[in-house]
């Protein structure tokens, strides 16, 4: 970052050459004259005091005082400031970060109307492509983009264990491969309703719409249970696989409802909020409305014809005794 005003000073070697001294020498005493030097100390009782000496502040800021500076020879002897460095006021860095032992300067920018991630890959791409680094320097990304990153990289592994988890949950519930398969069948159309739902609202994918997108693996999973249970309670009840799939659809189809509005009123506030913190709330609401909603279609509509298909006696099997006995 530039522009305070700073004191530069420019050695003229062949003259510090010419005299036997060098740049440090003209530095120490610029600095005790403009920053001050330890001269001794003041007791008073058990109190103690530094005694420090510079020149007066409307000198410190004069040029051509500084520059009339006496400059101790090493035999004996002063010579002007004037005579050893050029002296001038520019404008400079009002501060030098450091990293690692390394200078650092940060550039920042804030992103609007577009997801970050993306915005930092059209960065990177431009620097490679117009910019040469050279010797030295290196680049990172860091802030928000960091932390995007490193919630990337979690979220990579907890999804899978997520929905690794819920399957062997609904494994332990039902003791079916086929009735868990049918109810995850659920988490697609879920996944498919939230990702459209970000599309219509032109809301990029971000963290919190991750979270929003495992929030909706266990809704849609709840409401397939549900139904799930009540055609195998049918079929347990000795009814055919028609009766047993239309009644328990009835029997469901309220329950349903309920838990699917419950948690699609609930998320409309954060959907709908435009104040603080509301590019957190907004995709995590967004994506939950819109995965229940078609988790909702999927499990009224779509799950029991799965049913159906996967339970269904083969017509063949049923016709093939009484061709043979023909």
């Amino acid at each position: 970052m530039s522009g305070l005003p700073i004191l530069s000073v420019e050695a003229i070697r062949p003259a510090l050459y010419r005299y036997g001294l060098n740049v440090e020498d003209v530095q120490d005493v610029l600095a005790a004259a403009t920053g001050g030097e330890e001269a001794g100390l003041i007791f008073e009782g058990d109190r103690r005091f530094t005694i420090v000496v510079r020149l007066p502040e409307e000198l410190r800021s004069d040029l051509r005082a500084l520059e009339r500076l006496p400059v101790p020879l090493p035999h004996g002897g002063y010579v002007p400031l004037g005579e050893l460095a050029t002296l001038s006021v520019a404008p400079g860095p009002n501060q030098i970060s450091r990293e690692n032992g390394k200078r650092r300067l940060v550039v920042s920018a804030n992103v609007r109307g577009r997801d970050l991630g993306s915005f930092v890959t059209d960065v990177q791409q431009a620097i490679d492509a117009q910019v040469k680094i050279p010797p030295g320097y290196w680049l990172s990304y860091g802030g928000t983009f960091e932390q995007l990153q490193s919630a990337s990289r979690r979220l990579a592994v907890l999804v899978p264990v997520t929905l690794l988890m819920i399957f062997a949950l609904l494994m332990m519930t039902f003791g079916s491969a086929k009735d868990a398969a049918l109810v995850f069948s659920g988490v697609p159309l879920a996944l498919t309703g939230g990702v459209l739902s970000l599309w219509l609202r032109d809301i990029p994918l971000s963290i919190t719409a991750g979270v929003g997108f495992i929030t909706l693996c266990g809704v849609s999973v709840l409401t397939g249970v549900m139904m799930v249970s009540a055609f195998r309670d049918g079929l347990a009840n000795g009814k055919d696989i028609e009766a047993s799939i239309l009644d328990g659809a009835l029997l469901r189809l309220r329950p349903i409802l309920m838990v699917a509005l419950v948690a699609a009123l609930g998320f409309l506030p954060m959907a709908l909020n435009t104040g603080t913190g509301a590019e957190v709330q907004r995709p995590l609401a967004t994506v939950v409305i819109g995965g229940i909603i078609s988790s909702t279609v999927l499990t009224l509509i779509v799950l029991p014809g799965l049913y159906r298909m996967a339970y269904r006696k083969p017509a063949l099997a049923a016709e093939s005794p009484a061709i043979a006995n023909s």
